[in-house]
């Protein structure tokens, strides 16, 4: 368990960080949007580019994808139901809050509970890309369309994704990856160096925001924080475990492997990205703050079950 708990111990001290700063007054909710922007455009590009440049986009295509997609498919769609059930739907909001509910810590948490826990940091490859390269582009897009003050056709709404630079960094690292072509260390090399400031300045981005902004829980209603994090933590496991043992017939290690990663927390991007389109802010971020605490004891626990 010793990568579980290092893995979220070090998520803690970032985001501890990101709070005494605003506390101390050293950044501003200004500084706070500088942050995510800079993450957004800047770091989390050049970390995708250099990240799936050395990935081996075959591992996406196994048979615990589809066990994790499942999963995905299924919280989304139990999420945008039961959101409706309360009112009309705002295409922003629910698709954050749909995020919220599916988009699961992958790179932080994902890789060290891969090497620590599961044995095998490959085994977080097909969700990490799936996520990169299908529900972040996908997501964005509704996004882009979401807070266009007009009305956008059909064309624009199929060409946003190629404006969109997290889109386009991913989709570069993927061609560069299958095409075996290395960029040249004098273009790698800062890009490496660049992306290194992603997550830093993510988690900080969201420690400053906690300290600023309402307390978890107080901004955001409870059964929307509730659904999105009860989805998150309950409903996308059971639902990758289910499919991957009764519909794939998946062996122990590997259904361990889908449902412990089905379980992560929601990923801090989720936040970045809604406080670049000015949705839901508040739900990403209280999401993935109870998600990530909550989330301990759900990896211990399923750990234990099926191990």
């Amino acid at each position: 368990m010793a990568g579980v708990f290092s893995g979220f111990a070090t998520i803690g001290v970032l985001i501890a960080l990101g709070i005494l700063l605003a506390h101390l007054r050293v950044i501003d909710l200004a500084g706070q949007r500088t942050l995510s922007t800079l993450a957004f455009y800047v770091a989390s590009p050049a970390l995708l580019l250099t990240v799936l440049e050395d990935s081996d986009p075959a591992e996406v295509f196994s048979t615990t994808l589809v066990a994790s997609a499942a999963a995905v498919l299924v919280v989304v769609l139990l999420h945008l139901g039961l959101s409706r059930l309360r009112g009309p739907l705002d295409l922003g909001g629910a698709t954050i809050g749909a995020m919220a509910a599916g988009y699961v810590n992958a790179g932080n948490l994902g890789v060290p509970i891969a090497a620590y826990v599961l044995g095998d940091v490959a085994l977080v490859a097909p969700i990490l890309l799936m996520q990169l390269l299908v529900l972040q582009p996908l997501a964005l897009t509704l996004l882009d369309v979401a807070v266009a003050p007009t009305r956008l056709s059909l064309r624009k709404v199929l060409s946003r994704p190629a404006t969109n630079p997290l889109t386009i960094a991913s989709a570069a690292g993927v061609a560069l990856a299958l095409s075996g072509v290395r960029l040249p260390a004098a273009v790698h090399d800062p890009l490496d160096l660049v992306g290194g400031m992603a997550v830093p300045a993510m988690l900080i981005a969201y420690g400053v925001a906690l300290r600023l902004g309402p307390l978890p829980g107080r901004g955001v209603p409870a059964s929307e924080l509730g659904l999105a994090v009860g989805l998150k933590l309950v409903a996308q496991p059971l639902a990758a475990y289910a499919v991957g043992r009764w519909a794939l017939g998946l062996e122990t290690d590997a259904l361990l492997a889908v449902t412990v990663l089905s379980a992560l927390p929601t990923a801090q991007n989720v936040f970045v990205i809604a406080s670049r389109y000015g949705r839901a802010e508040l739900l990403a971020r209280d999401a993935i703050f109870v998600s990530t605490l909550a989330s301990v004891p759900a990896v211990v626990l399923i750990t234990a079950l099926i191990a």
